[in-house]
């Protein structure tokens, strides 16, 4: 999707299709890629259609590397076209398996919210919050939408503050605040038969989406190829004229962050890294009809990586692992600022 390219004007099923082609391409990435064509059948209205293929991936011999996700995925898809009692039953057994993921514990209890089980909700959101994140200091930014869909439940509930509506206050950083943002009064002002009212309902939605709604219609990530030390090693071995591409794998780090940082300098939006395994990259070399010895053809993977939606997004949100691998907070690691 391109930046010009209103979200709205999509063919989610022409989309669809593309992303089911490209998963039989690239069975490697067929998980990430389905669960995106499943949304955009959900998009579509073809809500049958998303549950065939979340059907599809759980019934898949390959191992999932997400398969809580898959089905807390497929019960919200089943409850909006009348299968609730199918899709509770699944809720319960992804609340029972008790994911260390934070999105499957996100995705059932929002689906509990917008079918008006607020304390069913919130009851799921507290019990992925104290699992994930009893004890933890600077929580990950991936459980950031447990803090806050918890948060807003209670404020339509009415339930005082706690430690944990407090801790998600600190973390929100948008001009409104969470308490303004979830007030039940501007969910009921939109009922409103005063025009002045939704008139100035409508336009704080619309000033606090804005950000929400440029990311949606943006293409996929400027990538920049990133090597693990054993990758490259392999790579330099097998191809030993790319090593003065890589002279070493630190050089190679540095030079990820250094030219990234100067993209978003240069004002380049939506920035990210994708990292590459030697196999993929002689696959790809070979599709193209080219030497994996060719160094120009390094950007294309890169590029090609993103399209399938491999890239991580950069610079890592706070309290994020670094995108090195080092196991230390980006913060601590490449995102330290120079001495």
């Amino acid at each position: 999707m391109r930046p010009d390219t209103p979200a709205e004007n999509v063919d989610h099923t022409a989309e669809a299709a593309r992303l089911e082609r490209t998963a039989g391409l690239y069975p490697e990435d067929a998980e990430a890629l389905l669960l995106r064509a499943a949304a955009h059948l959900e998009l579509s209205g073809d809500r049958p259609a998303a549950t065939a293929l979340y059907d599809r991936l759980l019934s898949s011999s390959k191992s999932l590397d997400n398969p809580h996700l898959v089905r807390a995925l497929k019960a919200s898809n089943l409850w909006e076209y009348g299968h609730e009692a199918e899709a509770r039953a699944i809720i319960d057994g992804v609340r029972a398996a008790s994911p260390r993921d934070p999105a499957p514990w996100v995705i059932v209890a929002e689906s509990l919210e917008s079918h008006d089980e607020l304390e069913q909700a919130q009851e799921t959101f507290t019990q992925g919050v104290r699992l994930l994140l009893t004890d933890v200091s600077e929580p990950p930014y991936s459980t950031h939408p447990l803090l806050f869909g918890r948060h807003r439940v209670r404020r339509m509930l009415g339930a005082p503050h706690d430690e944990w509506d407090t801790f998600a206050d600190t973390l929100h950083s948008m001009p409104v605040s969470l308490d303004e943002l979830h007030d039940p009064k501007r969910v009921w002002s939109l009922g409103s038969d005063n025009p002045a009212e939704l008139e100035a309902e409508i336009s704080r939605l619309r000033a606090e989406l804005g950000a929400y709604r440029e990311a949606l219609s943006r293409p996929f990530p400027v990538a920049v190829l990133h090597w693990t030390a054993d990758e490259l090693t392999e790579l330099v071995t097998a191809y030993p004229s790319l090593s003065t591409e890589y002279p070493s794998h630190e050089e190679h780090l540095a030079t990820i962050e250094a030219s990234l940082r100067e993209l978003s300098s240069s004002g380049t939006p939506n920035l990210g890294i994708v990292t590459g395994t030697v196999p993929s990259y002689e696959a790809f070399a070979a599709s193209e009809g080219a030497s994996p010895a060719d160094a120009a053809l390094l950007p294309q993977y890169a590029t090609t990586l993103a399209a399938r939606g491999r890239a991580a997004a950069w610079p890592p949100q706070r309290g994020a692992g670094c995108w090195c691998g080092s196991g230390r907070a980006y913060d601590d690691c490449h995102g330290a600022e120079p001495q």
